[in-house]
């Protein structure tokens, strides 16, 4: 399903890759901006208010982590950075700095538009989200007035761990979250080095919340990265 009438923001210095952006999104309805330096990216990011952001990370005169630090700062637009630098520690420390997803170039343009759905699909779920209390991503349903849980219907017994975790996930639904990131707002910032706390916790979850645990649905690994609570279609 696409969204014709939502507008990208493109943050791209080169111009062919910014070419195949523009021809890559207009193709299926979306509004074009464009910035050609990180400077203009985050004036744009914050004036023009865009629904979604692609980001390139090598730019002119500020690196695209800066950038989205500083959209971080002043705008909850979902950020999906689309860059040829594939080092795990570029990916966390971007994703640390608030973006909501990374796309590898050479990209595959199924691939990039699946995930610009997925992160206007969850930017509408989180504001509506701050209305109702009540987040809903495929069979999983979290009342956050009630503390409640089900899954496929059923109410499902969490610890209080395990909720702060679900919780944390669901509010992120389909947007990537470092490892760093899940650890300091579940356990705090004495613990964003205990990935041990976490691969324990999200193993108890998926044992509750999961048809089939050892084939996850929702609560799916990036591996090196962190995870992301997958949004169905």
């Amino acid at each position: 399903m696409n969204e014709p009438s939502a507008v990208v923001l493109i943050v791209e210095d080169e111009p062919h890759a910014r070419a195949v952006l523009q021809v890559t999104l207009k193709q299926q309805g979306y509004v074009c901006l464009h910035a050609a330096t990180g400077a203009e990216g985050v004036s744009a990011a914050i004036e023009r208010e865009p629904d979604l952001v692609l980001l390139d990370l090598g730019l002119p005169d500020i690196d695209g982590v800066e950038v989205t630090r500083r959209v971080r700062e002043r705008s909850a637009v979902p950020i999906i950075v689309v860059s040829a630098r594939g080092q795990e520690e570029h990916k966390i420390e971007v994703l640390d700095e608030g973006a909501d997803d990374y796309v590898m170039k050479p990209f595959v343009a199924g691939e990039l538009l699946a995930r610009v759905r997925v992160a206007l699909r969850h930017n509408r779920a989180a504001e509506s989200a701050s209305d109702a209390g009540t987040v809903q991503v495929g069979d999983l349903v979290v009342d956050f007035d009630l503390r409640r849980v089900t899954a496929g219907g059923s109410e499902v017994h969490l610890t209080p761990t395990e909720y702060r975790l679900l919780a944390v996930m669901i509010r992120s639904s389909g947007r990537v979250l470092s490892n760093r990131q899940i650890l300091r707002q579940v356990w705090g910032p004495r613990y964003d080095e205990q990935l041990g706390y976490l691969r324990v916790y999200m193993k108890k979850l998926r044992y509750k919340l999961e048809p089939d645990p050892t084939r996850p649905r929702y609560l799916v690994n990036e591996p090196g990265v962190g995870y992301r609570l997958r949004m169905p279609g």
